[in-house]
Formats: structure tokens, C-alpha cells, sequence
């Protein structure tokens, strides 16, 4: 026997396998045709004149050979000063919060004084 939730009556009821398998009675949408593409194209999207440049320059070759090339540093840290900037401040951070959770865990373990 298959069963489904009834929204009606918040619980479930019996039901056919093809309701069982299509709940709330959704059914599978019929094929549509599908906009054409807008990104990775030549072609610019509806509404900008084919002056506008919509693609920026392409930086993957760039950064391919900046992430490949074999200088020893590790690859968070190949782009240079925002990469040191961004892991000091992840580092401080977590030393930072490191140490308030060690202290606030040290003073919740203290005993309270009693008056």
C-alpha cells in the first residue's frame, strides 16, 4: 500500500502509487524551450548596445600562471600583501578568540564566594 501526506488533514492517507510518487500533486513539467545563454557567449545580453564591453578581460590565463609557478610560498599566500593581510587577520582572530574562550572557561570554573 502507498502512502501520502495529506495538507489537508496533516496526516497520511492511502494513495496510488503515482500519487504516492508525486507528492502535494506536483507533476513533471513538460518540456520548455530555455532562454538562450547569456554568460560565455559573443553576444552581448538584450539591452546593451554591442559597443559595451559585458565580458571583462579574462584573468584565468593570469592567475593560472601565478598559482602554477613554483616560488615555495603556499598557494593562500601567491597573491601577495591582501593574502598576508587577510590570513594575519584570520590568525590573530583565531589566537584572539583562543584565548578569551580559555579564560572565560577558567572564570565559569572558579566556585562563586559565598557572603
Amino acid at each position: 500500500m502507498y502512502y501520502k501526506f495529506s495538507g489537508f488533514t496533516q496526516r497520511l492517507t492511502g494513495a496510488t502509487s503515482s500519487a504516492a510518487y508525486t507528492p502535494q500533486g506536483l507533476k513533471p513539467l513538460a518540456p520548455t524551450d530555455y532562454p538562450h545563454l547569456i554568460f560565455g557567449t559573443s553576444k552581448p545580453a538584450p539591452g546593451l548596445s554591442p559597443a559595451d564591453s559585458f565580458l571583462g578581460r579574462n584573468k584565468v590565463p593570469y592567475l593560472q600562471k601565478v598559482f602554477q609557478k613554483s616560488d615555495g610560498l603556499p598557494v593562500h599566500l601567491k597573491l601577495g600583501y591582501p593574502d598576508k593581510l587577510l590570513y594575519r587577520t584570520t590568525m590573530a582572530l583565531t589566537i584572539g578568540g583562543t584565548i578569551y574562550c580559555l579564560v572565560a572557561l577558567f572564570i565559569a570554573s572558579q566556585p562563586k564566594k559565598q557572603k
